[in-house]
């Protein structure tokens, strides 16, 4: 298919741009099969350069012959685009409407990027499992790296390499699959230095209504117990749902199966429910005719700070068991592709000073996201603005990321990153010129054979003039275990994601840069302070044979 048959009107003049924040331009639109463009030959005036699958919806009005677009982005922008001729208007409409809302992989813009600066590292090669086993391995060598799954035949969803127990062979392993959901049977996701603990995931266990067991599956998730020591299964769904998942062939562990296993189980709600919070949230935030009261009425309707407490709270259990506890963790929901990442994810952050830096943080959205079959296609295919009927779209990762800002919030000081670079990711997961958050699973990426198709987004980010950008001028490293707050008066309105385009935030830019200022100003000093001590020490050094009687 040619873009250009979708293109109906490819360029209109005189059309005029607004945009939150920024000054009213006028100038030429284009439409091209990846970008919707307004430049203009004012001074000064910057260009737009919107990408077509950024855009969740559009809505049409007319005065006269005078034709208005409200072009409602998946970042949660709105703009509006004021175009003269009715005719030009519509067919320009129905372009954007269509280029927006192509299916095809291939045809996305991923594949027809190419970057304008030098690629030095490539981000596809960053993150391999071999690498991160060769950690694990320096640390302890009860694991192995199984290629059981190397055609993805056992579980689709899964990556080609695994680390499992060491005791368990390929044949178990597959026994275990056909027991789990989807085949995602337990395999490792964390391991705690401190104390060789260790944080398994997997799907629900497919025990149906006659209490089917699987005894490779037991003795797989017993393997990873130290002689004399229990685990905790965290299951993310409440008793009732988890119950009703029976009557459909899944279910949950038997204790009289598992009984060194104690189950726990946590209430973080379903994919559709969480779609429909974010709708309500986007439309509270962008209601401004209401008093504070009804406002903050509106808020706490759209639930969004409740998924947020309980999938942190859910995450600081899992951290707990472990780092406290002395105990291993199994975390499960029902499919194992969303609640269950959040709170892996989570708990490592909290646990693990590495995964608190910017290359650490990367190779966790790998691990525990990309390569652990997080389906960002499906997921991220609409926003909160989309008119479309919800399919299997949530803001699984959003949520995720704005829990990552809650801990950043309370401890300022133990992150390289800052909230610039969380945004960042937000915004690529939806629309992006990289290929690193396309497709449902690894083995989708590699049948569209993206990494030689397309620029990975670490390639880009972890450019030295790209970093600068992303790094947290307070970041002091800290190597201690760090546990969020998570009273309701902790946890607050992520305002840089839902609030960015509805209120200024040049004074807050302002009172940022001024503390860079002060730290740099301060580091200088204590630089001078450093040397002046040198010195001292030194002339102290010459003086003291002259003082020898």
């Amino acid at each position: 298919m040619e873009f250009a048959e979708l293109i109906k009107t490819p360029r209109a003049d005189g059309v005029v741009l607004h945009r939150p924040f920024m000054p009213t331009v006028e100038g030429t639109l284009c439409l091209t099969g990846h970008h919707l463009i307004l430049s203009s030959r004012q001074d000064n005036t910057e260009e737009l350069w919107l990408l077509h699958t950024n855009i969740d919806s559009i809505e049409k009005r007319f005065v006269g012959s005078l034709g208005t677009i409200i072009v409602k982005c998946k970042d949660l922008r709105v703009i509006q685009l004021d175009i003269p001729g009715m005719e030009e208007c519509l067919n320009i409409a129905s372009s954007i409407e269509a280029l927006s809302t192509l299916d095809s992989l291939s045809l996305m813009y991923p594949f027809f990027y190419r970057p304008l600066f030098e690629v030095i590292e490539d981000g596809w090669q960053l993150f391999i499992p071999e690498e991160a086993f060769k950690d694990l391995e320096s640390m302890t060598d009860e694991w192995r790296l199984s290629e059981v799954n190397k055609d993805f035949s056992v579980c689709p969803s899964y990556p080609s390499l695994l680390t499992v127990p060491k005791d368990i062979d390929d044949e178990s392993l597959c026994k275990a699959a056909s027991f789990r959901h989807g085949g995602r049977f337990p395999m490792l996701s964390y391991y705690h230095k401190k104390n060789g603990m260790v944080m398994m995931r997997a799907a629900q266990p497919l025990t149906g209504t006659n209490g089917r067991r699987c005894k490779e599956d037991e003795k797989l998730i017993n393997a990873t117990l130290c002689a004399g020591k229990r685990g905790y299964i965290i299951d993310t769904r409440t008793i009732a749902i988890a119950q009703q998942a029976k009557a459909r062939g899944g279910g949950f562990e038997q204790e009289a199966n598992y009984p060194q296993w104690r189950r726990i189980h946590k209430a973080i709600e379903r994919s559709n429910v969480l779609q429909e919070s974010l709708i309500k949230l986007v439309e509270a935030c962008n209601d401004q005719s209401h008093s504070m009261d009804r406002w903050l009425s509106k808020l706490e309707a759209s639930n969004w700070q409740s998924h947020v407490k309980e999938i942190l709270t859910t995450a600081c259990l899992a951290a707990q068991c472990i780092d406290r506890e002395g105990a291993s963790v199994l975390v499960h929901g029902t499919e194992g592709t969303d609640s269950t990442l959040q709170v892996t994810s989570l708990a490592q952050i909290i646990l693990d000073p590495a995964c608190r830096t910017i290359r650490g943080f990367e190779a966790l959205i790998e691990r525990e996201w990309l390569q652990a079959g997080h389906p960002f296609q499906h997921r991220c295919a609409q926003s909160a603005y989309s008119n479309g009927k919800p399919r299997s779209e949530a803001p699984v990762f959003l949520l995720f990321l704005d829990c990552v800002w809650q801990i950043l919030r309370q401890f300022p000081c133990s992150f390289q990153f800052n909230e610039n670079f969380l945004i960042m990711l937000f915004e690529h997961t939806y629309a992006s010129q990289f290929g690193t958050f396309l497709g449902n699973r690894v083995a989708e990426r590699v049948k569209l054979q993206l990494s030689q198709k397309t620029v990975s987004l670490w390639s880009w980010v972890n450019r030295p003039q790209e970093l600068e950008r992303f790094l947290n001028p307070l970041y002091e490293p800290n190597n201690l275990v760090i546990w969020p707050s998570v009273a309701p008066q902790s946890l607050l309105l992520w305002e840089g994601i839902f609030l960015r385009w509805n209120r200024s935030t040049k004074c807050l830019d302002e009172a940022y840069q001024e503390m860079v200022h002060i730290i740099e100003y301060n580091k200088e000093l204590q630089n001078k302070v450093n040397s002046l001590r040198r010195q001292l020490a030194q002339l102290e050094t010459e003086d003291s044979p002259l003082q020898t009687p």
